[in-house]
């Protein structure tokens, strides 16, 4: 038998005015929700992916977690890095938009009360450490699905927020990598999570439906506890 969710989804699309760009966004906001988890892609998916649309509905089915995917390019640039990959590997533009996005949820009279948590992949992975450097009081957690750590090594250090890396464990690349980043972290609080059997895209059955339960577990932990705004980073422990 299905049984109706305790609570209400408030879903909107937005648009975010950055200067002279503007971003389009999808917004689905739980009315229980505590926490929110900013989606940041590489710049080869757009908001409109159906594996981060999965994952997001995932994510948001205890209602504690909204979410908000973005595209970090407008529709011109993306044509310009479809032809050239000019923005491909340029975290710190990317991480630019992030903060800038970022500091729209902060401000947002939606979207202030909630605590902002950074789900990046691939490019956008190396795009939310290093924003995550630059807010580093802002962001609460941050979750990295095959994330190119090797294009920020040099903010690395500077992590203090609570970190959970996921990598497929036929992903040997990206398992070195991780391993390499999370041994220069010096957040108190990090894992390297190696799913067995998975490829970079996670895309064996229930691959990335394990991804989601990682992630949500981790986001609930750090975005949604009653002493998450009370508590400074450094004095979180994951038990």
């Amino acid at each position: 038998m299905n049984h109706k969710p305790l609570f209400n989804i408030n879903k909107q699309i937005v648009t975010l005015e950055l200067g002279n760009a503007r971003l389009k966004g999808e917004l689905v906001i739980p009315d229980t929700a505590k926490g929110i988890i900013l989606f940041a892609h590489g710049t080869e998916i757009s908001r409109d992916s159906t594996r981060n649309h999965n994952l997001a509905h995932l994510m948001r089915q205890e209602g504690r977690l909204a979410t908000i995917l973005i595209d970090l390019l407008t529709p011109e640039e993306e044509a310009i890095d479809q032809r050239t990959k000019h923005f491909h590997c340029d975290i710190r533009f990317l991480a630019t938009r992030l903060v800038a996005v970022t500091d729209w949820l902060l401000q947002s009279p939606i979207t202030h009360h909630l605590n902002i948590g950074y789900f990046g992949t691939d490019t956008g992975g190396g795009a939310a450490f290093l924003a995550a450097t630059i807010r580093p009081l802002a962001i609460k957690a941050i979750v990295a699905r095959s994330g190119q750590t090797d294009l920020v090594s040099e903010a690395l250090s500077d992590i203090q927020t609570p970190t959970l890396l996921i990598v497929g464990g036929n992903d040997l690349p990206i398992i070195a990598m991780n391993e390499d980043a999370i041994a220069q972290m010096p957040a108190k609080n990090k894992k390297l999570e190696i799913i067995p059997g998975a490829t970079h895209q996670f895309g064996e059955p229930g691959a990335l439906e394990e991804v989601a339960r990682l992630a949500s577990q981790w986001f609930q932990h750090y975005l949604t506890s009653l002493e998450t705004r009370d508590i400074h980073l450094h004095d979180m422990h994951l038990e």
